[in-house]
C-alpha cells in the first residue's frame, strides 16, 4: 500500500468525542484483575454494535475477542488490556475512580484504579475497531480485535491461550500491541529485540518461633530475620550482576506480626524480580533461593523457608523484520517516532499470544503525558522526580493527543502489515 494512501486512510479515524466519553467511563469504572465484567460487557456490546465482527466473550476468563472477515489475506491480532490496579486514586480528575472493590483473590477490600493506562488501551482499540471497519474496502484479511483480562498479575494472555482462544478465531501471523507510558503525550517508541523486562514474582514465607516481646531470647524472631533477607536481598543486583547488565530486586511488601509485645512465628514478603536476560535471571533466582535459605539457617530457622511464585511474565521481544517493517510506516506517518527507543523494565505478558503459536509480535510505548507538564519538568532536570509513571496513584494519560496518536498508530501497523504480500 502506497505511503500517500495510508496518510489518506489515517484521516479516516471515527470522530473521538464519543470515545473520551468511553475512556472517562473506563477510567472511573475500573476492575481488578480477573473481575473486568462489567468492563468486559462494555466492549463487547461496543464491538457488537459495529455489525461486522464476530464477538465471542468469556475466554480465559472475562476475555473478549472480536473477529473481522474481509476477504483472503493476511491475520493480524490486534490487544489491549483490561484490567486495573488496587491503588487509590490520587488525580484529582473530575473522572477519578473513587471505587473500592473486594478482591476475589484474597478477600480484602481494596480501593481500584486504572494507574496503568489500560484503559487508554480499549478505547483506542475499540477506535481502531469502528475505524478498520469504515475503511474495509482499502485493506484484505481478516482482523482479530483481542480484549485481555489479568495482565497486571501475569496469566491472562495464558488463560486465553489455554481456554482455547486459537480454537475460536484464526492463529495470527502477527499479533501487535501498545502500551502508553510516561513519555511526552504523542509521542511513539519502538526497538527491535527486547523492549520489556521478563519479570519473576513470589511470595516467601519465613519461619520463627514465637514468644512474649520481652523474652526474645527464647524465640526465633521472623522479623528480624525479615530484615536481614531483604537487606541482603539487596546485595544481588549490586555483587552478583555485571554493571553492564540489567537486574532489579524488589521487596515491596513485608508483613509480620500484629501487635507490639507478641514475636510472632511467621513473616511473609513478596519479591519481585525483573532481568532482561535468560542467563541473569537464572542466576538472580538462584541467588534469591540461596539468600533466602541461607538467611533462615544463620536464624535457626525451624523450618525450610516456602518459596511460592506467584507469577512470571516472559521477555518482550519485538520480532525484528515485523518491527523494522512497521518502523517505516510509523517513520513516515506519525509526528513523532523514535525506532530504537528506551528499553522499559516493566513487564507484559503479550507475547505469549504469539509465541504460543510460534508467531512473531510487535510492542510498542505511545506517551501520555501533558505537553507543558514535560516540557517544564525536562527543562528543569526533573521529569524523573515530576512526572508520576504507571502504578503511581497521580498517574493517568492526558486523553489528547494520547488517544488519537494511539488510535493512528494501532491503525497504520495493521495497514501495513495487512499490505504485505509475501
Amino acid at each position: 500500500m502506497a505511503q500517500e494512501q495510508l496518510s489518506s486512510l489515517l484521516t479516516s479515524i471515527p470522530e473521538l468525542s464519543s470515545y473520551e466519553t468511553l475512556y472517562k467511563h473506563f477510567h472511573s469504572h475500573p476492575e481488578l484483575s480477573v473481575q473486568e465484567y462489567e468492563t468486559a460487557n462494555t466492549v463487547a456490546e461496543h464491538l457488537r454494535d459495529l455489525n461486522a465482527y464476530h464477538v465471542q466473550t468469556n475466554i480465559g476468563g472475562t476475555g473478549v475477542v472480536g473477529v473481522l472477515e474481509n476477504g483472503p489475506g493476511k491475520v493480524i491480532l490486534l490487544r489491549a488490556d483490561m484490567d486495573a490496579l488496587p491503588v487509590k486514586e490520587e488525580t484529582g480528575l473530575d473522572y477519578a475512580s473513587t471505587v473500592t472493590v473486594k478482591d476475589e483473590s484474597d478477600g480484602d477490600i481494596k480501593p481500584v484504579m486504572h494507574a496503568c493506562g489500560h484503559d487508554m488501551h480499549m478505547t483506542c482499540l475499540l477506535a481502531t475497531a469502528e475505524h478498520m471497519v469504515k475503511i474495509k474496502d482499502r485493506w484484505n484479511g481478516t482482523l482479530i480485535i483481542l480484549f485481555q483480562p489479568n495482565e497486571e498479575r501475569g496469566g491472562g494472555a495464558r488463560a486465553m491461550v489455554d481456554d482455547g482462544l486459537y480454537d475460536k478465531v484464526p492463529v495470527p501471523d502477527y499479533v501487535l500491541g501498545q502500551h502508553v507510558m510516561a513519555n511526552r503525550a504523542g509521542t511513539v517508541g519502538s526497538k527491535v529485540g527486547t523492549i520489556m523486562a521478563s519479570s519473576d514474582r513470589f511470595k516467601i514465607t519465613l519461619f520463627g518461633k514465637g514468644g512474649h516481646g520481652s523474652m526474645p531470647h527464647r524465640t526465633i524472631d521472623p522479623a528480624v530475620l525479615a530484615a536481614s533477607v531483604v537487606l541482603r536481598l539487596q546485595t544481588i543486583v549490586s555483587r552478583e550482576v555485571d554493571p553492564n547488565d540489567m537486574a532489579v530486586v524488589t521487596v515491596a511488601s513485608l508483613q509480620v506480626g500484629q501487635t507490639e509485645n507478641i514475636i510472632t512465628d511467621k513473616a511473609v514478603i513478596k519479591v519481585d524480580v525483573r532481568t532482561v536476560n535468560a542467563a541473569t535471571r537464572e542466576r538472580v533466582l538462584a541467588a534469591v533461593r540461596r539468600i533466602v535459605k541461607a538467611e533462615c539457617y544463620a536464624s535457626g530457622s525451624p523450618k525450610e523457608p516456602l518459596i511460592e511464585q506467584i507469577t512470571a511474565f516472559p521477555l518482550t521481544v519485538n520480532d525484528e523484520a515485523l518491527a523494522n517493517t512497521v518502523a517505516a510506516s510509523f517513520q513516515d506517518h506519525l509526528h513523532s517516532f523514535e525506532p530504537d527507543t528506551e528499553r522499559s523494565h516493566a513487564s507484559d505478558d503479550v507475547t505469549i499470544l504469539a509465541t504460543s503459536k510460534d508467531r512473531p509480535s510487535l510492542y510498542w510505548f505511545l506517551g501520555g503525558v501533558d505537553h507543558q507538564q514535560w516540557d517544564q519538568a525536562e527543562k528543569d532536570g526533573t521529569t524523573h522526580q515530576n512526572i508520576p509513571v504507571n502504578h503511581s496513584p497521580f498517574y493517568a494519560p492526558v486523553i489528547q493527543p494520547t488517544m488519537k496518536v494511539g488510535i493512528e498508530a494501532l491503525s497504520l501497523a495493521a495497514l501495513t502489515m495487512f499490505s504485505q504480500t509475501s
